[in-house]
């Protein structure tokens, strides 16, 4: 049977029954269902269609899965868009906050190039909810633009700080849960200062992080301290500052007089009825919670059950009170 087309406008009415008539001379109502296919077809055409939005409604917050542009990239991108116009869309989603603006989901190096031009930005808009965003930006990145390990060892930190789901984080970075705690180990054994004075490092990979984390864990090293010393005058390059501080951070190992703090003496804690049920030691690189499984199993057990949820619900109490001061 031939296939109607569903843009072909509709036989007229007859008259004094809002039908339609058709070949045959039977009436029947209007196809709604063809009428649904029409609207279906052009909300997804115009979906994909590109905007062109002004970049001081469009805003950058949230969390970034690559460090700092340098001024000198934004430039050379912004000469490239004035000589052969902005290639590749970004994409945005609307502020239900705030009406007629927009949050930025991939494309702000494009973005801030087309500030410094002054120009509209063209752009993808798409109602998207966070984790949809989260989503979009990093598989959108992932594609395009490769991130280095440390790079995404931090987005992965912040996104986990922002209580997003693992299994969104696992679907963002495109990684299995084995990568993802490397990837979490480094974060919280590097500091971020550090790894902003050393760059995305894009020629460093895993294994080297790695080793770095745990030549400060294994030896409580002030990185921080190292850094600030052995960077200075720094490589220009990230990959050779990080040589830098990796070399130094070990030649601190050998010196007779390490700069490290000394532990403090473990503070143990105790239940209203005598119990004890941990201790805690202040190292220079963390704070140290140990339960003990011999006077209080059952409560061992339970912690590491629910560690995750608890220690969320305890940073968003300290959150709340940061921002009443």
């Amino acid at each position: 049977m031939a296939r109607r087309n569903l843009f072909q406008p509709p036989a007229p009415p007859i008259a004094g029954t809002g039908e339609q008539s058709v070949p045959d001379g039977k009436a029947r109502f209007p196809n709604t269902g063809a009428m649904s296919g029409v609207k279906s077809t052009l909300k997804d055409l115009s979906s994909n269609a590109v905007r062109e939005i002004a970049p001081d409604v469009i805003e950058e917050d949230g969390p970034k899965d690559r460090l700092a542009f340098a001024d000198s990239d934004v430039a050379r991108l912004a000469e490239s868009i004035r000589l052969h116009g902005q290639q590749v869309p970004i994409m945005v989603r609307p502020m239900a906050e705030k009406p007629g603006y927009y949050r930025i989901v991939y494309g702000r190096r494009r973005l801030r190039a087309l500030r410094l031009l002054g120009q509209p930005a063209k752009a993808l808009v798409r109602a998207l909810s966070d984790d949809e965003a989260i989503l979009a930006q990093g598989q959108e990145n992932a594609q395009r633009l490769d991130p280095s390990f440390i790079e995404k060892s931090l987005f992965a930190a912040e996104l986990a700080a922002s209580g997003y789901e693992t299994a969104v984080i696992l679907d963002a970075l495109a990684v299995d849960k084995p990568m993802l705690s490397r990837m979490q180990k480094v974060a919280r054994s590097i500091p971020e200062t550090v790894v902003r004075m050393i760059g995305p490092a894009h020629g460093i990979g895993r294994r080297r992080w790695e080793e770095l984390a745990d030549l400060v864990n294994n030896h409580d090293l002030d990185l921080t301290a190292i850094a600030e010393t052995a960077l200075a005058p720094a490589s220009e390059t990230s990959d050779g500052r990080f040589g830098q501080l990796a070399d130094a951070a070990a030649a601190a190992l050998r010196e007779p007089l390490i700069a490290t703090k000394a532990p403090s003496p473990a503070l143990p804690i105790l239940s209203d009825d005598g119990i004890r049920l941990a201790q805690v030691t202040d190292q220079a690189k963390a704070v140290t919670v140990k339960l003990s499984k011999t006077e209080a199993p059952e409560f061992a057990m339970w912690w590491l059950e629910n560690a995750e949820a608890e220690l969320r619900r305890l940073y968003k109490e300290w959150q709340s009170t940061k921002k009443a001061d």
